[in-house]
């Protein structure tokens, strides 16, 4: 039974790279990337809904009131991360992308674990988590001098700094997420109500972003009569969301933290280099090179250090 869990906790790492993808489509179709992070973010939400009814979640849900204000806030970093991701892709290709997630969710988690931060029990700093943060940004730094090699080397280096640093926040607010979940969960008693709630959090944060927006003339008005458009592939990303969140509060308890973290991010880099090979999701096909190869393997062996150090 073991090994069904191991096998969960690495399929449903490569859904989040599935999701980043698809989630293009939906960007095109309505014009705007908020406006396709808000139908998402629906979507998940929706979906949670029905899981948490089946499984008797909402009764836990009433309890919400009695619960820290900061704990109800986890929500918050799923339209940060989902947004970016419609950003970066078509810039940086699907590796490029992941290996900045990745990096900023490492480098965030080490926070986390060494400073005792959200409720985590805390860690002492020691020397594998030191070299598995060094291999990352050795991999790191592999992948997206490779990826500046190509095409987006006629980008300026302002626009690249920028993309870097976007892609570095929208990993690191995922462990942050992930804290405040757990304690949400650990209120709750329940991972259904728990991830029910982030999603409606969620939803709700982009919504007014994007209603804000739209109305100061940032993002044109999202077009939502071209939904129909979309391929049947396009809306896996809310499907996507939605699994992740609800495996990962399965498998935890059963293979620890640690792993399941190291897991999710090595399906999610696996993933990501195939699509970027591939083409796949209508996405430009850019080739997995030898040094592009090196980078994510770095890249999954320094994270693989850290969550087990």
């Amino acid at each position: 039974m073991t090994f069904v869990y191991l096998a969960a906790a690495l399929a449903v790492g490569g859904l989040l790279a599935v999701q980043a993808s698809v989630n293009l489509q939906l960007g095109k179709a309505v014009g705007t990337p908020y406006g396709a992070s808000t139908v998402q973010l629906a979507v998940s939400a929706a979906l949670l809904a029905v899981i948490a009814c089946t499984a008797g979640g909402f009764a836990a849900v009433g309890d919400l009131g009695d619960v820290e204000w900061w704990k109800l806030a986890g929500g918050i970093a799923s339209p940060i991360y989902i947004t970016s991701a419609i950003v970066l892709f078509p810039r940086l290709g699907a590796l490029a992308s992941v290996g900045l997630f990745v990096t900023g969710q490492m480098f965030a988690s080490i926070a986390l674990d060494v400073g005792g931060l959200l409720g985590v029990e805390q860690r002492p700093l020691g020397v594998g988590m030191l070299l598995g943060a060094a291999v990352v940004l050795v991999g790191i730094v592999v992948v997206i001098r490779s990826q500046f090699a190509g095409p987006t080397a006629r980008t300026t280096v302002s626009a690249r700094v920028g993309w870097v640093a976007l892609g570095l926040v929208a990993g690191a607010v995922l462990p942050v997420q992930g804290a405040i979940n757990a304690a949400l969960r650990a209120e709750l008693d329940n991972p259904f109500a728990t991830g029910l709630w982030s999603f409606l959090v969620a939803t709700a944060t982009i919504a007014v972003a994007l209603a804000a927006l739209v109305a100061t003339g940032r993002t044109p008005r999202p077009r939502l009569e071209r939904l129909p458009s979309v391929p049947w592939w396009g809306w896996l990303g809310g499907v996507a969301a939605a699994t992740y969140v609800t495996v990962t509060f399965m498998v935890i308890p059963h293979i620890g933290a640690a792993t399941a973290i190291a897991l999710t991010v090595t399906g999610q880099q696996l993933v990501s280099a195939a699509i970027d090979h591939k083409g796949w999701f209508q996405l430009p096909a850019k080739p997995v090179t030898a040094g592009r190869i090196s980078g994510l393997a770095a890249l999954i062996l320094g994270c693989v250090l850290v969550q087990l150090a």
